[in-house]
């Protein structure tokens, strides 16, 4: 669809529909879950395994298609856990998967696609034994990983750095770097003179955003009405 014909009432029981749904159904499968979150179609949110932590204001994105995969397994010595800050972005088809501990900073970025793990997930000379390898991840405050990148096992990537779209992450990577490549490797510095913003001013007010963010709701779907939008279901026309 090219717009957005739902009324605005439909969008609004969208919302409170979504953030139900993640109370009622993902916030059980987690141990921490913190205030100020946001799933959109949390139904697509995939979570296995215990000692899985969420902080405040999380924000995940999902379709049908790509879903979030949060994942933690236990075999003999391994335990998996998942520690994710505060005002962390996941998109679509984002996957963790952890057998030691995977440790995401405040402010970081998922793009669509991303993958971070910290085993091999097989021995590599017994290969009927799951799991094999595994090392602690972390990643510092505000990393951005990009589409499709991958993090391995043992990595730490330092504060304010970028993973580049497609990288395969092998080794670690030092703060307020930008690393591409497969495997990854350091391709520039960020400018210290210029000044970084992260996720977290998206939530210094989060009263005055939600009403911000309603109020463009209202006036950007004010002309919608449900036949027009039961219509752009049924008989779809150029333009919709």
């Amino acid at each position: 669809m090219i717009q957005d014909h739902r009324p605005y009432a439909v969008k609004r029981f969208l919302y409170h529909f979504e953030r139900w749904y993640t109370d009622h159904f993902i916030s059980p499968q987690l141990e921490e879950l913190g205030p100020g979150h946001c799933m959109m179609k949390p139904w697509n949110v995939k979570v296995h395994g215990k000692h899985i932590r969420i902080g405040n204001s999380v924000h995940i994105v999902t379709t049908p298609d790509r879903k979030v995969s949060l994942s933690t397994w236990s075999f003999d010595e391994h335990q998996g856990h998942i520690n994710i800050g505060d005002n962390v972005l996941l998109c679509p088809g984002v996957r963790l998967d952890s057998a030691s501990e995977i440790n995401v900073g405040d402010n970081c970025m998922f793009a669509a696609g991303s993958y971070v793990t910290d085993a091999d997930w097989h021995d590599i000379y017994d290969r009927s034994r799951p799991v094999g390898k595994t090392k602690i991840i972390t990643l510092a405050e505000n990393v951005w990983v990009g589409d499709g990148a991958i993090v391995c096992k043992g990595v730490t990537i330092g504060k304010n750095s970028v993973i580049g779209a497609g990288s395969v992450v092998a080794s670690d990577v030092p703060e307020n770097s930008i690393a591409a490549g497969n495997p990854a490797k350091v391709v520039k510095q960020l400018d210290p003179d210029k000044e970084l913003i992260t996720r977290s001013k998206i939530f210094d007010d989060v009263e005055q955003l939600d009403k911000e963010m309603d109020e463009i709701d209202r006036m950007m779907l004010q002309p919608n009405s449900y036949i027009g939008w039961i219509r752009s279901k049924i008989f779809p026309k150029r333009g919709d």
